[in-house]
């Protein structure tokens, strides 16, 4: 019993280290603006990773990824599909400016890779993939791809891949400096790290995921695009899953009941501009 009490009182210790590292080590960023949604977190960075690192190694990182699926003809196969998938892009980008006055202006890539994973995702600097199998293996429509793409645009608005690099860059600082007052060894750095991935590392996932849903209902909405699609959606991505996954407090991403309760929420929030963007 004293081993479990020591062990509690070690991991709290630890995780309220974790956050004043954290917190002295970073500066105070608001990454976009607040938008329909009312999005209003500032984001914590340390200055050991700047936007234009990220930017830099998505764009080298890109040109491997469509090189690799060139050489094997799996990089817009389907050219209709690539059309599609590049129309719907179109719409969303300008839309940006709601959230970032400067991310109209990337230079953004959208390409439609030939694979069955259920994927896709948004690079910084807006270097989109979509792969075939997420489009032909759920049959989403115009809206749920626009869904897709909302959210994944999201992430590079909000700049969640530096916040997440941010907190990893002061994790070696955590981890020494933790173990040190819980008496060194192996233990304590396990401890610490702990503590460390429970009070960041999937708390701010969800987190991010959450953010990136709600922005991505209000750039599908502005675009012209059903958002009550991404409820559709999500619906369609559970049953692939099969209902598989980790209890929320474990898991990087929401739950499926949390994640449906707020897209009914927040597409409904934003169900007057997608009326406006049909009508004009």
């Amino acid at each position: 019993m004293k081993i479990l009490k020591r062990a509690a009182a070690g991991l709290l210790l630890a995780a309220g280290l974790a956050a004043g590292l954290v917190a002295m080590g970073c500066t105070t960023v608001q990454t976009t603006e607040a938008g329909a949604i009312g999005l209003d977190r500032t984001q914590m960075m340390s200055p050991l990773v700047s936007e234009e690192q990220l930017d830099a190694g998505a764009i080298k990182a890109y040109t491997e990824v469509l090189t690799k699926q060139k050489a094997e003809g799996a990089l817009n196969a389907d050219p209709a599909m690539t059309a599609r998938v590049r129309a719907i892009a179109q719409r969303i980008i300008p839309q940006t400016a709601a959230f970032r006055a400067d991310a109209p202006k990337w230079k953004w890539e959208v390409n439609v890779i030939r694979s069955d994973e259920l994927n896709a995702w948004c690079m910084p600097g807006g270097k989109i993939a979509f792969y075939s199998g997420i489009i032909t293996k759920l049959q989403l429509t115009d809206a749920e791809i626009a869904a897709i793409m909302g959210h994944e645009i999201a992430h590079a608005l909000r700049e969640h891949a530096r916040e997440r690099a941010s907190e990893q860059a002061t994790t070696g600082l955590v981890i020494g400096v933790g173990s040190a007052l819980l008496g060194g060894g192996q233990a304590g750095a396990d401890l610490t790290q702990m503590a460390y991935h429970a009070v960041f590392g999937l708390k701010h996932s969800r987190l991010h995921e959450t953010e990136a849903d709600r922005i991505g209902v209000e750039l599908a909405a502005r675009a012209g695009y059903d958002p009550r699609a991404a409820i559709s959606l999500w619906d369609k991505m559970g049953q692939a899953s099969g209902g598989k996954g980790s209890p929320e407090f474990l898991s990087t991403h929401p739950s499926a009941e949390t994640r449906s309760a707020d897209l009914r929420d927040y597409s409904s929030r934003v169900m007057p501009l997608y009326e406006k963007a049909r009508a004009r």
